[in-house]
């Protein structure tokens, strides 16, 4: 068996195990993607400038799919095309992919936090 079966198998099995997890709560969004998180990353409302649900390109705005970091800031997404996007009162931004953009609006909507 080849060095390479011993990089590319457990290479292969990450990606399918690749899991986003995300929260929003009155206080803030919690995301962990595993298995680069093992516990949640916490962002709070009182640091978000502006969040809304928008569509990207996850090639040309991030490079891909996965934990990116582009010109357009950092991103975790697993698959598709539609995120929440939050910018920080420091200018940073943020997107988390959704595959339920329109429950994550109106969850949004629902705890007053649809800043765009």
């Amino acid at each position: 068996m080849s060095s390479g079966v011993f990089i590319l198998l457990p290479t292969i099995l990450l990606l399918f195990n690749m899991k986003l997890e995300t929260q929003i709560r009155k206080d803030g969004i919690y995301v962990k993607f595993f298995p680069f998180h093992l516990s949640f990353k916490e962002y709070k409302w009182n640091d978000v400038k502006k969040s809304y649900v928008r569509q990207y390109n996850p090639m040309s705005e991030y490079g891909g799919w996965g934990l990116r970091w582009g010109l357009a800031g950092k991103a975790f997404n697993v698959s598709g095309d539609k995120g929440l996007q939050l910018e920080f009162l420091d200018n940073k931004k943020v997107l988390i992919g959704t595959n339920k953009a329109e429950e994550l609006k109106a969850t949004l909507l629902h705890i007053n936090q649809l800043k765009d």
